[in-house]
């Protein structure tokens, strides 16, 4: 498993939880003042994941003000960006006379070297987001390019919003299959990630590294297959096509990673369909029809691959999910679950 830290107010004594849960705020983001109306009883809970020099958070508070104040800044920065994407409650950010109100569609960004107010959650509901924390230094950054970022909303619905949001989100649900080695290749991708978005917001696609710009397009490329998977007519020429380069470098990019094109539809559709038969709200469904709604031509050959991959037939991998007989399910990718999508002759694509 990545190394996480858990806090949950029930586990604290009532006058003792606000002022523990500022402390862990505070070293996991960046020393702040802050109130909340709530804090002799404050409820909250929050995960923090370690990702190298990343850290991602899920946490849910009832309402809080936190300020970054100049003199907080002179004492301590750590010269970060902190990006919070709401799930349930308000979020506003207020800089001198500037404030946005981010809803759960929009990501916020938030420099930690500038005077910022924030005000999460109202007197109803608890607030709740995911947040990611990523130093400065590896944004590569110029000029005052970050400054115009946190005077927007950023959209989660499409594009590279919609593949970060997705990759936190499903990160936050679960960290069971992953090795602890494994927070600093999740600590790169979110940052590809964002750099990625925040090269697209501006239109300035040429700040990003060679290597970023080449793993943001394998992201986009895996998020497309994904996305078309149960189109049996998809190609390598498609997805070569939608993405504007060489079925010749679309090769090459699969073979940088072990893999082929159409092995890697061919194991995501096996997955997807191993997720279905495991699925007991897909019991209804037979096993032809999991095979032809992941993209299989036939259900013969799909039991003839299925078996090939996992030692047992589908009608047995079904028998021992329901039984619950399979221990641990395998691990899946961090983009198994497809972000919002657009139509694009024929095909289901992002847009970027």
């Amino acid at each position: 498993m990545l190394s996480e830290t858990v806090f949950r107010s029930d586990d604290v004594p009532a006058a003792d939880r606000f002022e523990r849960w500022r402390e862990l705020v505070n070293q996991a983001h960046a020393p702040m003042d802050m109130s909340s109306d709530h804090r002799e009883d404050f409820r909250a809970s929050q995960r923090l994941l370690d990702l190298g020099p990343v850290s991602v958070w899920r946490t849910a508070f009832q309402s809080v003000c936190c300020r970054r104040t100049p003199k907080l800044i002179r004492q301590s920065d750590p010269e970060g960006v902190h990006l919070s994407l709401p799930t349930n409650g308000p979020l506003v950010t207020v800089r001198g006379d500037h404030e946005i109100v981010y809803d759960p569609y929009s990501l916020c960004v938030y420099d930690t070297s500038r005077p910022t107010e924030l005000h999460a959650g109202d007197s109803s509901n608890l607030h709740a987001g995911v947040a990611l924390e990523v130093p400065k230094a590896l944004l590569h950054l110029p000029g005052n390019m970050l400054e115009k970022l946190t005077t927007r909303r950023l959209s989660v619905r499409e594009g590279f919003g919609a593949l970060l949001a997705h990759f936190l989100t499903h990160l936050m649900k679960g960290t069971g299959s992953y090795q602890p080695s494994d927070g600093f290749r999740l600590g790169t991708v979110a940052v590809d990630l964002v750099s990625a978005l925040f090269a697209h917001t501006l239109d300035a696609d040429d700040i990003l590294p060679p290597e970023t710009r080449r793993q943001t397009l394998i992201l986009r490329i895996h998020a497309f297959i994904e996305l078309n998977l149960a189109d049996r007519t998809l190609t390598p020429a498609d997805i070569a096509a939608h993405h504007h380069i060489s079925v010749r470098y679309l090769q090459l990019l699969f073979q940088q990673q072990g893999k082929t094109v159409m092995g890697w539809i061919r194991r995501r559709r096996l997955e997807r369909c191993r997720e279905d038969l495991a699925d007991p709200s897909q019991l209804a469904r037979s096993i032809r029809a999991v095979a032809l709604r992941r993209g299989f031509a036939t259900s013969a050959d799909f039991s003839r691959a299925f078996r090939s991959a996992y030692g047992m037939s589908p009608s047995e991998y079904r028998h021992a999910a329901r039984a619950d007989d399979l221990g641990t399910i395998l691990p899946t990718n961090a983009l198994d679950t497809a972000p919002p999508t657009l139509q694009n002759n024929g095909k289901t694509s992002l847009q970027v």
